[in-house]
């Protein structure tokens, strides 16, 4: 900066006056290359200049000289100052023209400028618009700013664009080698890809060290796919938990194949949106809120439904599941079109809460908050109805219910109680299950078909009845579908994993976790 140089501000403005005069002489290449000198002053005013030359507002005579500012209503300024030009008039003056060229170097030229910006973000910014460029005769800007910058993470961009400077310019080989060294400690693709091309037209001293590197990081980069694809799996599989969970208990205690229980999942859902919607109508100051409002409503929403239609359609059909199935999907359908009815046919927006967006790196595997809280969710929901089923006295019935229904009865339980109380159960969950899929999904009346089927083939998998294999299921059926779709894509890597459950199931018909008691063995 000029100020370095002991120049009083007005001093150094009035050294800047040449450098912006030369803005409206000779042609697109010698603009380029004054607005990269003006950058390189790291004057606090050069930002407005290129901010006027950019918005077409910089002119100069024809036959070249001073450059003035020409402003609303034609009013011909001084743009060092501000002051009006006197005996200047905007006809005899020429706009400064731009091209892709200058354009470009007035970008670059502002993201230099904002590496000495106060505000850290504005940094952080300006050294990632630098390592994409990495002109090497930035490369004394780059120094200046490293000097000053005590953020890590902009010091590691500039650092690593740096390197990239060095390794485009003729730097010594020893010099080269420190950059090669720099760019692969970043480990990353961005890393890779500047290691690739700088392999092209490497020296063949470096070449060996360069492809050396390159080996490393592909390495590197495959075991954290592998993981990346884990951790998909095991969002995917937190997911299919929600939608299985429910669905498990119903169809382990009562033997009923309800093929509504997607209409549940989208039911959850829309009462997210109608709870959010709500919330920002009556009570903004909530907003924030609105979610962990929406789990308990959307519980009891469904959970009532589901009594509902266990008393008024399930219970007369116990003991003729084919029936059971074409009564549920014939109610799917219905409870489809009136959501269709009151919502309309296209997708409704449910928005994330602050603390559910964004993304977190971790080494090379990108997190997603709100999948990691669905995680979460899922699990906590998994533990709390463990304890139920395991503490309560309404879990210790249905557990007998699930044994041995005619005992249980005969012993006192009374196991249309239980029935009702079970589909209830297993459909409020559904419906916090919806509440999770608004998050990551298009809330729609098609929501729930999306996982019906996974959710039955979770079921069958895990062991009817059992929570431990519903758990086990639903994240091994994830992981393996995330692992499978980038070789087999998405529609083929269901069936095969349909096929291998198949299999599976032609073995050990009653699944991972096969429960035991004397109904059961009947």
């Amino acid at each position: 900066m000029m100020a370095s140089f002991g120049l009083s501000p007005a001093a150094a403005q009035e050294a800047l006056r040449p450098l912006i005069n030369a803005l409206g002489t000779g042609g697109f290449p010698e603009r380029a290359e004054a607005v990269k000198t003006l950058a390189a002053t790291g004057d606090p005013k050069v930002p407005e200049i290129l901010t006027y030359l950019s918005d077409g507002e910089l002119y100069a005579p024809k036959a070249g000289g001073a450059v003035y500012r020409v402003g609303a209503g034609n009013a011909v300024t001084d743009p060092l100052t501000g002051t009006p030009s006197e005996g200047v008039s905007a006809g005899s003056l020429q706009k400064i023209r731009l091209n892709n060229t200058l354009r470009g170097a007035i970008t670059t030229a502002m993201s230099q400028l904002t590496l000495l910006s106060p505000d850290r973000n504005k940094r952080f910014s300006a050294a990632q618009d630098i390592l994409k460029s990495a002109d090497p005769a930035q490369l004394s800007l780059v120094d200046g700013a490293l000097a000053q910058e005590k953020d890590g993470a902009i010091k590691s961009l500039l650092e690593s664009a740096r390197a990239v400077m060095v390794l485009k310019s003729d730097h010594s080989i020893e010099d080269k080698k420190a950059a090669i060294d720099t760019v692969a400690a970043r480990g990353n693709r961005e890393a890779l890809t500047i290691l690739q091309t700088a392999l092209a037209g490497a020296p063949a001293d470096l070449a060996p060290l360069i492809q050396g590197k390159i080996d490393g990081i592909a390495r590197q980069l495959a075991l954290w796919d592998v993981a990346q694809n884990i951790w998909y799996g095991l969002s995917l599989g937190s997911v299919l938990l929600l939608a299985a969970i429910g669905l498990a208990i119903t169809f382990g205690v009562m033997g009923v194949i309800n093929m509504a229980h997607g209409e549940m999942v989208m039911l959850g859902a829309y009462t997210t949106y109608v709870v959010q919607q709500a919330v920002a109508t009556y009570a903004p100051g909530f907003a924030t809120f609105g979610l962990a409002i929406a789990v308990p409503t959307a519980f009891l929403v469904t959970a009532l439904i589901g009594i509902a239609i266990e008393r008024g359609i399930i219970r007369f059909l116990y003991g003729r599941p084919l029936e059971t199935l074409l009564a549920t999907w014939g109610l799917s359908l219905i409870l489809q079109q009136a959501i269709r009815t009151i919502f309309g046919p296209t997708n409704r927006q449910v928005d994330n809460p602050s603390w559910m967006s964004g993304t977190v790196d971790v080494g090379g595997l990108a997190v997603t908050w709100n999948r990691l809280w669905i995680i979460v969710f899922s699990l906590a929901v998994f533990f709390a109805l463990l304890t139920l089923l395991k503490r309560s006295r309404l879990g210790l019935q249905m557990r007998a219910v699930t044994q041995n229904r005619r005992m249980a009865s005969s012993m006192g339980i009374r196991t249309p109680y239980v029935d009702a109380l079970t589909f209830g159960l297993g459909s409020g969950i559904a419906g916090m299950a919806g509440v999770a899929l608004s998050q990551i999904d298009n809330v729609s009346p098609n929501l729930g078909q999306n996982y019906i089927i996974d959710s039955f083939m979770v079921v069958v998998f895990g062991g009817v009845g059992n929570l431990w294999g519903t758990l086990v299921g639903a994240l091994s059926l994830g992981i393996a579908n995330k692992f499978l779709e980038p070789y087999a894509g998405a529609v083929l890597g269901k069936i095969l994993i349909l096929v291998l459950i198949i299999l599976f199931i032609q073995r050990r018909p009653r699944g991972l976790f096969a429960l035991k008691g004397r109904a059961i063995e009947q």
